[in-house]
C-alpha cells in the first residue's frame, strides 16, 4: 500500500491544531540544532506503514526516557507473540561508507497469544530465553540479516550500508559525502511526548563538503 502523503498531511495539520505550542518549540529546538518528533507522529506511521500478513500487528509506541518504548504482535515462524522492549540509540554513525547505529535493548518481554507447541512457544514457555541479554540470542539466529554487523547482551549494532540495495544507491552516497562533513548526529532521545535527534555542526568540514559537492556534479 502507499503511503497516504494527504492523511499524513491531514493528520498533521489536526495534531497542530490541538497543540499549537508545538510551533513554538520546534522554533526554540531548532536554535540548538535539536529536532523532535511528535510520538503521535510516530503512531501514525507505524499504523499506516504495517502492512502485508507478516506486518508487525497493534503497535504500541511509549516512551521512558531516553529510550522508546516498541511493542507489537509479530509471527515468528508461525507462532503468535507480543513482544515488547525498551530501545535506546547510544551511538550513531553516518558517513559515506556506513550508517551504523548502536541500540540498547531493555525489558524485553514476550508473550504467547495463541497456545502452541512450537519450536519458538516452546522455547518462550521454558523460560530458557535469557531476554537480558537479547544481543546474545541475535547473534546466534542462522540467517542473521546483513545490516546486523555486531550483538552481544543488551546491545545491537546494525549498519544499513551493509544492505545491498542501499550500499548500492549512488544518489545517497553523494549526498552524504557533501552533508557528513559539516553535519552529524549527536545524539538521539526521547521526552514524554517526542523523540529528538540533536545534530552536531561541524564547520571545519566545509572544504571537504565542497570538495565532494563539486566531485558530484563532474561525475
Amino acid at each position: 500500500m502507499a503511503f497516504d502523503i494527504r492523511g499524513a498531511a491531514l493528520a498533521a495539520w489536526g495534531y497542530i491544531r490541538k497543540n499549537p505550542d508545538e510551533l513554538a518549540l520546534a522554533t526554540r529546538n531548532a536554535v540548538g540544532l535539536r529536532f523532535g518528533v511528535p510520538l503521535a507522529a510516530l503512531r501514525y506511521l507505524a499504523a499506516t506503514a504495517a502492512t502485508g500478513k507478516k506486518a508487525p500487528k497493534d503497535i504500541a509506541l511509549s516512551t521512558s526516557p531516553p529510550a522508546l518504548e516498541l511493542g507489537a504482535t509479530v509471527d515468528a515462524m508461525g507462532t503468535s507473540l507480543r513482544a515488547q522492549a525498551a530501545i535506546r540509540i547510544d551511538e550513531v554513525e553516518v558517513s559515506a561508507d556506513e550508517l551504523k547505529i548502536g541500540i540498547v535493548l531493555s525489558n524485553v518481554r514476550l508473550k504467547l497469544l495463541t497456545d502452541s507447541d512450537s519450536p519458538v512457544a516452546t522455547l518462550v514457555k521454558s523460560g530458557a530465553l535469557d531476554l537480558s541479554k537479547p544481543g546474545n540470542l541475535v547473534g546466534v539466529l542462522p540467517k542473521r540479516p546483513a545490516a546486523i554487523v555486531d550483538a552481544k547482551d543488551d546491545h545491537i549494532t546494525i549498519d544499513l550500508m551493509k544492505v545491498p540495495k542501499i550500499a548500492k544507491n549512488k544518489r545517497l552516497r553523494k549526498v552524504l559525502k557533501v552533508v557528513t562533513p559539516l553535519v552529524g548526529i549527536r545524539k538521539i532521545e526521547t521526552d514524554a511526548d517526542h523523540l529528538y535527534v540533536t545534530l552536531r555542526a561541524t564547520p571545519a568540514g566545509l572544504r571537504e563538503a565542497i570538495d565532494a559537492a563539486k566531485q558530484a556534479l563532474t561525475e
